[in-house]
């Protein structure tokens, strides 16, 4: 046998095809990881000013002014509601201008990220600087001593989503990437639903009473891991249902290579490009990455959009998923094409 079939019979046209779509996907994943987090400058930041009235229109403008447009300043009437914004996750600080001597206090939030609180508090400084004012710093929704830089939601997340594509991916492996009918689509989905379950309240034990790194309520953080794995694992099973294997890659592409950089864990949303600021929330990573924080450090306030968004995907998953398993061939069968050799299930 000449070499040149050899290459032919070891790497089919099919495969060649693969592994070209394999290195898209490792070129993307570069392209995205580094252009979303490779230089992070606020932008736009919510951030409220509570002055005296004869001051906080121009306080405002001055802070709506600075180089590069850190922050989107609105005044807000006081201390206490600009407490309530913050707790609300509507602003990310304020400033707190006293009424008398030469002190401000600068309130943030270092559980939505302490990187976002460092740098809020970086900007107001040298923005009082001028005016020969004094800045305290209170920290209204620290982050727990043990979740460095306020990271741990977004691993938890992360681990979550990963489990989600690949519990689907050895379904689709294992057995064929299309369900040969409808009731064996519907066993996949119980299946699904019930590792989503363990791998929900499995995560939300390790990540609080096990390693402590993260508080708020064990079981509404097992609930949002249930929501997360299962939205992201039956979307996985939907693409491998409408794609074959080619699936997978569409799965890491939505979750891994745009859903993991744009969610607002190493930087928060307001540090981020405008892409991925814009596609971060409607994507399962930065929908889970943000419930997660509202239920440690929020009350979990600021949850209904997020919340939505998984059962969107999920819903979606879970319907084309089914629909597609009763798609029919000409010859009136269900369709049951496989990828890899395997056989339908």
């Amino acid at each position: 046998m000449t070499f040149a079939r050899e290459v032919k019979n070891a790497v089919t046209p099919r495969a060649a095809l693969l592994v070209i779509g394999v290195l898209g996907l490792q070129l993307l994943f570069i392209a995205s990881y580094v252009g979303a987090l490779h230089r992070p400058d606020p932008t736009d930041v919510p951030f409220g000013v509570v002055a005296p009235q004869q001051v906080s229109g121009q306080l405002v403008t001055q802070l709506d002014g600075l180089p590069g447009g850190p922050l989107d300043p609105r005044a807000v009437s006081g201390e206490a509601e600009a407490r309530r914004q913050i707790q609300n996750r509507d602003i990310d600080g304020a400033l707190v201008v006293g009424p008398t001597g030469s002190t401000d206090t600068l309130l943030v939030a270092s559980g939505g990220g302490t990187v976002l609180a460092t740098s809020l508090t970086t900007i107001v400084k040298e923005a009082e600087g001028p005016r020969q004012r004094t800045v305290r710093t209170v920290d209204v929704a620290p982050a727990s001593p043990d979740d460095f830089d306020g990271l741990s939601s977004f691993y938890l997340v992360v681990g979550w989503c990963v489990g989600g594509y690949l519990c689907a991916s050895i379904l689709a492996i294992s057995a064929g990437t299309r369900p040969a009918n409808r009731q064996r689509a519907v066993i996949r989905t119980a299946v699904m639903a019930l590792y989503s379950i363990a791998g929900g309240i499995g995560g939300a034990v390790i990540i609080g009473p096990v390693l402590g790194a993260l508080p708020g309520s064990v079981w509404a953080l097992s609930g949002l891991g249930a929501l997360v794995v299962f939205a992201v694992g039956m979307t996985t099973l939907a693409l491998e249902a409408l794609t074959g294997i080619v699936g997978i890659g569409l799965a890491v592409l939505i979750i891994v290579i745009a859903g993991n950089p744009s969610a607002g864990g190493a930087f928060p949303l307001p540090m981020l490009p405008d892409f991925w600021r814009a596609i971060g929330p409607a994507l399962p990573p930065g929908a889970g990455t943000w419930t997660a924080r509202s239920i440690a450090y929020f009350r979990g306030n600021a949850v209904t959009g997020p919340l939505l968004v998984l059962s969107a995907w999920a819903v979606a998953g879970t319907v084309l998923t089914l629909l597609l398993s009763m798609r029919r061939r000409p010859d009136g069968t269900t369709e049951a094409a496989t990828s890899g050799g395997a056989k339908p299930a």
